[in-house]
């Protein structure tokens, strides 16, 4: 239950959604946090999403909408709702801003509409975009802090060539998304496309340096789905995946590919 405890109230991370709303209610009403009529339930409880609620499936904006909702809902219960900036939330607004105007590459064709569909952009997604939606989510933090936790959509460095903190990395993307400089927003959405930077035999190392710049004790991120990871298929993930030597935390559980929506208590640990 999204409920306070002896150690303050409860902290949890939602991984990507693409447009999978009815999986999301499913998930959040499982942990107690939205009740029958989908409003706010989790009383004192903090939630943050990681991003990614648009693209591949059928319910983008619907996910973005309660979302939007729940953050309103939530204080009135002394708890708080939000969210991340994703990489498809910068390809949707790109798409919404640019179109199919060419961005100015040595490496051939490059626009929004083409890398919008070619990454599971869907139109219902685009006609049912309001002004308050694209307000929303251009003003949405791109890194995070909670429960002595770091949150990341993407599992990238590329958020340090914005900035040595998270408030100089957050202000420097919303420089950008609130202008109509088109290579500007390009850099942003190739940025955040880039991930495993955490990998490997060095991954606990670049994600602890990582740590000691921006803080935190652990790395949470989504972007990349964990059964890539792991080598099997999204339908068998059943939990969050803590690898780099425990500094790093893996949430994308492939909703879009058949795998699950993870709600994920923060602090995390493998069971046994």
């Amino acid at each position: 239950m999204g409920v306070s405890d002896e150690q303050g109230p409860a902290t949890y991370v939602v991984g990507d959604v693409h447009g999978h709303r009815e999986e999301l209610v499913e998930r959040l009403r499982a942990r107690g946090l939205v009740d029958e009529s989908e409003d706010w339930a989790g009383g004192t409880a903090r939630v943050w999403f990681l991003g990614d609620f648009v693209d591949r499936g059928p319910d983008g904006i619907g996910a973005v909408d309660l979302v939007m909702r729940l953050q309103e809902q939530a204080p009135e219960a002394g708890g708080s709702v939000e969210t991340l900036l994703g990489n498809h939330e910068v390809l949707l607004l790109g798409m919404y801003h640019f179109g199919d105007t060419d961005v100015p590459s040595d490496f051939g064709p490059r626009s929004f509409a083409r890398s919008w569909e070619i990454n599971g952009g869907q139109q219902a997604d685009q006609e049912r975009l309001t002004e308050e939606h694209v307000e929303w989510l251009s003003t949405r933090p791109l890194v995070a802090h909670a429960a002595d936790h770091l949150l990341l959509h993407s599992d990238t460095l590329e958020y340090l060539d914005w900035g040595d903190d998270a408030e100089e990395i957050n202000a420097g993307v919303h420089e950008v998304l609130a202008g109509d400089d088109l290579a500007e927003w390009w850099e942003v959405w190739r940025r955040m496309t880039t991930r495993y930077a955490f990998r490997g035999p060095n991954g606990a190392e670049v994600a602890g340096a990582m740590l000691s710049l921006l803080g935190g004790s652990r790395i949470v991120h989504g972007h990349s789905v964990i059964a890539d990871q792991l080598g099997i298929h999204p339908s068998q993930i059943e939990e969050p995946y803590l690898y780099a030597g425990g500094t790093v935390l893996g949430v994308d559980g492939g909703l879009f590919a058949g795998g699950p929506c993870l709600v994920v208590p923060l602090p995390w640990e493998p069971t046994e």
